[in-house]
């Protein structure tokens, strides 16, 4: 059967009856039968056989399905060896949805697309083949790690590693432009480029002179950036991947640039077609001092980006608003207009009922807890990249004649379920550390040069998680529980002292730090404080918790003080280290939850274009861990942001959280709803903008919202940023 035509495809069927209760039950059943009967109807007749491994690779490198340089490296025997080891593990996928989405979208094909040339073991191998770079013992642990399920790499690094037609290892990227033409049309040349190969882009437009301000001394003559919107939005349409895939771009702007009412008013369904926005997403930084002057219901001024960059000599982003809001606003030259803060306020929020944006950057909470010297001043496509960046300067002839600092996403996913069972779990973060190091390393975007430069400075990386609403229900904990908050900051803790631990030793062994480590907060000791002066705040307390990390190292002050004294010493390797993304496909194929958010249904319906709906139920789902499965749509979003916010503390960058909101609020989930209609309201999401700013978050990604006549509002993720 050609893949190009599937036929008779009964697993397609069988699945679709996980939908259709049997006396009152989930016929769960179904679904393993769903799964057997793809591997045997389809996988296993359109998968090309060879007599031997050596004959597999032979037809691979004389075909150019794969490259010579990683195989070279290693001598044959390894390999074989390796996949002993793969093959006596017994890997099984345990959902259909697992195997579908696998063979689907990562699994190697001939070029007619009527084989499958590789199965989960032959590219969880190759994986640990290529990162590891000729160290064998490392592509043992690698490939421990990942036929485990404990590590899962991004789906572009755990697509494309090793094959020789292949896209790049990240696509995820973050420029900004500065406030002249030059650089503009750099930034637009950019946003072509990395859309070309794949990238989701973010783009910071804050230092853009606003609509009316002067050009050449000749006022009222600047469009300002809904134009320039607009033109990216039409570059990302345009450079859309051989037409396979939209490009995919985001554009921030601060929530004191005076053109940010155009800006949102752009995404909203009835506006003007001529500057309506379609396809790009948009988010905004938000300093304290946005917080502050809606809540003493001042009105807030909008200042002129142009004369705030004439007055402090640097672009309207590098500027601290909240420090310097009183003198701007005293400052004559600067020119500027104002509105009711909670008149703007109101504006976010009916934008996000409507679309699901904007993504909302809390720009303070991110730089006061920066380590890093220097200043963040936007996100990615999905809001959790944060890191330092510095402007280009562009000439007439679109040369860089000062190169900046731009980031590109180096990033990989911890399963936790799995990773808590780990035999070694500082060890397991090691290895993962040691595989997202290679991309790092290997990549090298040349076609925006601001990019190659900071991830050439920067080593940056991004290890995540997912799983975690599965891990909860599997140990019958209700998400949002004390217990379940406690659990998240401990394990976070431990990915925070491991990846530090692994940075310090590979720093040490290759004798190099980050760029302008000597300036960090990890330089002074002083970023370590937290931990070497706690009393008891990263030890587990609850009798289930200590219970889930009895088999686990737990640091304590002792030990934070002698990390900490080595990295003094010896430095890190990498400037950033830790991020939590959306997670996408990658969750399924690991079956496991998304990410840190709650799941949205029991049985989630997924549009598949080959076959239509697939229905995929919850990791672990049974007549036990069924309570423990509440939607998110019925869970108080507080519960979430309190989750999210215990491992914020020690997260070093940011996480891709997710607010679920339902038109019509179930009566008592949220209490300062009593006594008010139930009607979802712009105060509504005010108050968890507000709260989620409290509790020290750093970014709130979408914003979901179910209505009973549209369905979910606000839904459509960026498949070029989930990993």
């Amino acid at each position: 059967m050609s893949l190009k035509d599937l036929q008779d495809v009964t697993y397609y069927d069988l699945n679709n009856e996980i939908n259709i209760p049997v006396k009152g039950q989930i016929p769960l059943n179904k679904d393993q039968e769903a799964l057997q009967a793809f591997l045997k109807q389809n996988v296993e007749p359109n998968t090309k056989k060879f007599d031997s491994l050596q004959d597999r690779f032979n037809y691979l490198l004389e075909n150019n399905y794969i490259e010579t340089g990683f195989y070279n490296k290693y001598k044959f025997s390894f390999i074989e060896s390796l996949y002993d080891y793969l093959k006596s593990e017994n890997f099984h996928f345990k959902s259909f949805m697992a195997a579908y989405k696998f063979y689907a979208q990562y699994a190697l094909r001939t070029n007619d697309n009527d084989y499958y040339l590789e199965n989960y073991i032959d590219r969880v191998a190759l994986n640990a083949l290529y990162f590891a770079d000729g160290d064998e013992q490392l592509a043992m642990d690698l490939a421990d790690e990942m036929i485990h399920q404990r590590y899962q790499p991004a789906t572009p690094s755990f697509l494309n590693a090793g094959r020789k037609q292949r896209g790049e290892l990240v696509s995820c990227f973050l420029i900004q432009t500065t406030d002249n033409m030059n650089t503009i049309g750099r930034t637009i040349n950019s946003a072509l480029q990395l859309s070309r190969i794949g990238g989701g882009v973010g783009i910071n437009l804050s230092n853009l002179r606003g609509a009316g301000d002067p050009i050449k001394n000749i006022e009222g003559a600047a469009s300002g950036v809904v134009p320039v919107m607009k033109l990216l939005e039409d570059s990302f349409s345009y450079s859309n991947q051989l037409g396979q895939r939209q490009g995919a771009g985001v554009v921030y702007l601060s929530v004191f640039h005076p053109d940010i009412v155009a800006f949102l008013s752009a995404k909203k369904e009835n506006a003007d077609e001529k500057i309506r926005l379609k396809t790009l997403s948009l988010g905004i930084t938000v300093p304290d001092k946005f917080y502050e002057l809606c809540r003493d219901n001042q009105e807030m001024y909008l200042f002129s980006p142009y004369d705030v960059e004439r007055e402090y000599g640097v672009p309207f982003s590098y500027v601290d608003i909240t420090k310097e809001y009183d003198k701007m606003v005293a400052n004559d030259a600067i020119h500027k207009k104002k509105l009711p803060a909670r008149e703007l306020e109101t504006e976010i929020g009916k934008l996000q009922q409507e679309s699901g944006y904007p993504y909302i950057i809390n720009i303070d909470t991110a730089n006061r807890d920066n380590p890093i010297d220097g200043r963040i001043v936007m996100s990615n496509l999905c809001s959790e990249i944060l890191q330092v960046q510095t402007p280009s300067t562009v000439d007439n002839t679109q040369t860089y004649v000062q190169l900046g600092r731009d980031i590109s996403c180096n990033l990989g996913s911890t399963n936790i379920v799995n990773l808590m069972a780990s035999p070694d779990f500082g060890h397991s973060v090691e290895t993962m550390v040691r595989a997202l190091t290679f991309i790092t390393d290997h990549s090298d975007i040349d076609v925006v040069p601001s990019i190659q430069n900071g991830n050439k400075l920067g080593h940056t990386i991004g290890l995540g998680a997912m799983g975690l609403h599965s891990f909860f229900a599997k140990n019958q904990m209700m998400y949002g529980d004390p217990e379940t908050v406690e659990f998240t900051n401990i394990y976070f803790m431990l990915l925070n002292y491991w990846t530090l631990v692994a940075s310090n030793q590979i720093a040490k062994e290759r004798h190099t730090t980050f760029y302008n480590f000597e300036k960090s907060a990890y330089a002074d000791g002083s970023y370590f404080d937290k931990y070497t002066n706690q009393k008891g705040d990263f030890i587990p307390q609850s009798d289930k918790v200590k219970a889930l990390f009895k088999d686990t190292f737990i640091p304590t002050a002792e030990d934070w003080q002698n990390l900490k004294e080595a990295v003094m010493k010896d430095g890190l390797y990498h400037q950033n280290r830790l991020a939590v993304a959306p997670n996408g496909s990658i969750s399924y194929i690991n079956d496991t939850t998304a990410s840190l958010h709650p799941i949205i249904n029991r049985i989630e319906e997924r549009q598949e274009k080959k076959i239509g709906n697939i229905y995929y139920p919850a990791p672990y789902l049974s007549n036990e861990t069924m309570p423990y499965y509440k939607s998110a749509y019925d869970t108080d979003m507080r519960k979430v942001i309190d989750v999210y916010a215990a491992a914020q503390q020690h997260v070093d960058q940011g996480m891709s959280m997710t607010l679920f909101m339902r038109s019509t609020i179930p009566e008592g989930l949220y209490e300062w709803k009593n006594g008010r209609t139930n009607k979802m309201t712009t105060r509504d999401l005010s108050i968890l903008r507000n709260y989620a700013h409290k509790k020290g978050l750093k970014s709130i990604y979408y914003v979901r919202t179910f209505t009973d006549d549209e369905g979910e509002i606000g839904a459509n993720q960026c498949e070029s940023c989930v990993i």
